[in-house]
């Protein structure tokens, strides 16, 4: 079994800052773009949460990448280039996990910080075209912008159960208290088992830091059959759906 970091949303290049922490709750904005299939931060109800995080900057009319898209207790997961490669060449597939996380600013003082926001187990996964064919395929229920438009040959959907964390919770966060940015802290088996892009032991401070890469989505790290890392992850994922 795999569990993936997964890096997505707003950041200061993709956005120009942090997402939002609104009435307790982390919302991850969508990073802008324009291809084919994507949609305006208004219709998914984030017009004035992003007008309000970037100042004006983005409007809430402005087209937005809505991946990856939750609803329904599931979740649709787009991936292409040299990060759907990094995935499949470290053998990513159905039972292993994403946890997703971002750039977030603290509700009261802003400060800016790394937190898991979202989960998603796969159960397919695959180009359009395969899912089609996959039993365990449920459509979305908007359009997503990875099953639409000109693509790179190896565009992957991956689809699953999943959700987005209705509270900021302590246990969600990664930087550690006071920083800075990338320094975060850890579960300790983390190290033990590996995590891709982060092999120098220089990146690792003890048993529970890690100095984190600054660029990079999909971090991945196999836990085999060890139930240690099984149980952090049950209980992040029990702190998401809390």
């Amino acid at each position: 079994m795999r569990i993936i970091f997964s890096r997505k949303g707003f950041d200061s290049s993709s956005g120009g800052c942090p997402s939002p922490i609104v009435d307790g709750r982390p919302i991850s904005l969508p990073i802008p773009k324009g291809n084919p299939g994507d949609t305006r931060y208004e219709a998914l109800g984030l017009g004035e949460a992003v007008e309000q995080a970037t100042r004006g900057k983005i409007a809430g009319t402005d087209e937005c990448h809505d991946d990856p898209l939750f609803a329904e207790g599931h979740c649709w997961f787009g991936q292409c280039d040299a990060a759907q490669g990094h995935l499949s060449r470290n053998g990513v597939r159905q039972g292993d996990v994403f946890v997703f996380f971002g750039l977030f600013a603290d509700e009261h003082d802003g400060e800016r910080h790394h937190r898991i926001f979202g989960h998603m187990r796969i159960t397919a996964f695959g180009s359009p075209e395969e899912l089609d064919e996959h039993r365990d395929w449920r459509a979305p229920p908007r359009a997503h912008p990875h099953l639409s438009g000109q693509w790179p040959a190896n565009n992957c959907i991956y689809f699953g159960p999943g959700s987005t964390a209705n509270a900021a919770s302590p246990a969600l966060r990664l930087t550690r208290p006071g920083g800075p940015l990338n320094r975060w802290i850890v579960p300790s088996w983390l190290q033990q088992f590996g995590l891709t892009y982060h092999a120098r032991p220089e990146r690792w401070i003890g048993e529970r830091e890690l100095d984190s890469v600054k660029r990079g989505q999909e971090f991945i790290c196999d836990i085999g059959d060890a139930q240690e890392p099984r149980q952090w992850l049950r209980s992040i994922i029990s702190q998401i759906e809390a």
